[in-house]
């Protein structure tokens, strides 16, 4: 991480660090993740909600998790009118989030612990914060735990980009990313967060891999924009 590990790195500390993280650079947050992305990060939520919105049953409930702000939620309900509740643990990015709609309900909560019952939501959706859990593994779970039997789950997530594009994103991530994303919202060790947390995670077959060990069926993802990110889906079964 661009942030400093504790020795002992435990998950609540890993969580603490990230929520603070989070808070430090709400107030420049959807600024920063337009301009950085070339506004190429709207384009990837709408693509969510076009290959999801179609599943969903007559008056679907859909979870967001680590909503952020909220764009893929409200992206969500405009275009199915599905009930949405958007779910972060971070109370700054949440009152941003209700700043912009009364549409969606936002609560505050921990995607490792998600407060709801088993089979509670017809779909779930994390966009761009899978992989700052401490445990994958254990978020996969989660989201599985509370989808309704056949309710799909889509996981939106930075990627291994195609070969081609492995250098140049790569530079962009190390060189640029920290530069300018500290410069623009004051907290340099965020954006070297970034580009740290992306290297780090599972890659497109891994991902898919650690969906059907936890559970999911029909298990499958496409590249966006040559890899940059990856949209994977996965549908409890039973």
């Amino acid at each position: 991480m661009g942030l400093t590990k504790p020795a002992n790195n435990l998950p609540e500390d890993h969580a603490r660090r990230v929520r603070e993280m989070f808070a430090r650079i709400s107030p420049r947050y959807d600024l920063l993740n337009h301009l950085l992305s070339g506004n190429i990060d709207r384009r990837w939520r709408r693509r969510v909600v076009r290959k999801l919105a179609p599943l969903l049953p007559a008056n679907a409930q859909v979870l967001d998790v680590a909503c952020g702000t909220g764009d893929l939620s409200i992206e969500f309900f405009e275009a199915s009118k599905a009930k949405i509740i958007g779910l972060d643990f971070c109370r700054p990015m949440l009152e941003l989030a209700k700043a912009k709609t009364r549409d969606v309900q936002f609560i505050e909560g921990d995607a490792l612990r998600l407060p709801f019952a088993d089979a509670t939501f017809d779909s779930v959706t994390i966009g761009f914060g899978l992989r700052n859990l401490s445990s994958v593994e254990g978020g996969l779970r989660e989201l599985r735990r509370i989808l309704k039997p056949n309710g799909w789950a889509a996981v939106l997530e930075f990627s291994t980009p195609a070969r081609g594009l492995r250098g140049m994103v790569g530079f962009y991530n190390a060189r640029v990313l920290p530069r300018l994303g500290g410069w623009l919202s004051g907290s340099r060790s965020a954006y070297e967060y970034l580009p740290d947390s992306i290297s780090r995670f599972p890659n497109q077959t891994e991902l898919a891999a650690m969906m059907r060990d936890a559970g999911f069926a029909e298990v499958k993802f496409e590249n966006l924009t040559g890899g940059v990110a990856a949209l994977h889906f996965g549908r409890r079964s039973q």
